[in-house]
């Protein structure tokens, strides 16, 4: 049975709009504020838009990763054969997975410090930065969840028909229709 997590795709798109709709807002109202109240106008706009932008940055990576839209070899992958593809991106997924571990330790380690030090923005919000620190980690376990899912199916459930890159389908060869893609 394969591992399907809309819930998961949709929570994370949902929330990634959202957190590109607020940065738009509050960018909004500081531009509008500043040409037409200039005294109503607030100083943080800009740290608050950096800060929603990382957020919904860092929870991009994870729907990448589902998309395969990182960066990867895709031009020797279309040269091997879908068997080799395979092991290559079980190869992948285990660098990938090495990668998120490192990067979500360290990022734990960043807003563990920030925690214990109370370190604020320097702005008048005096925004506590863990919260804003805390977007490396996060995004990492999601990434983590994620290659963790494309390991498992490309170990147990690998697909040549559906799982390559590059390669058609004897069937649309033919002129048939396609399968559609399998849900990542």
């Amino acid at each position: 049975m394969p591992l399907r997590d809309p819930w998961w795709d949709r929570a994370e798109r949902v929330l990634i709009g959202l957190l590109g709709a607020l940065a738009m807002l509050v960018g909004l109202v500081q531009v509008v504020g500043r040409y037409v109240a200039p005294r109503y106008a607030i100083s943080w706009a800009e740290e608050v838009i950096v800060y929603l932008v990382v957020w919904g940055i860092m929870l991009a990576a994870s729907q990448l990763v589902r998309t395969d839209g990182h960066v990867r070899p895709d031009l020797l992958l279309r040269a091997v054969p879908p068997r080799a593809q395979r092991w290559m991106e079980v190869t992948n997924c285990i660098a990938a997975l090495l990668f998120c571990a490192g990067l979500a330790w360290y990022g734990w380690s960043i807003v563990e410090t920030s925690w214990e030090l109370d370190e604020r923005s320097s702005s008048d919000l005096q925004f506590p930065m863990w919260i804003y620190s805390a977007a490396v980690p996060t995004g990492a376990v999601l990434m983590t969840g994620r290659y963790l899912i494309r390991l498992y199916r490309y170990l147990f459930a690998f697909d040549p028909q559906t799982m390559t890159v590059g390669h058609i389908p004897a069937h649309e060869q033919a002129g048939g229709s396609s399968p559609s893609p399998p849900q990542v």
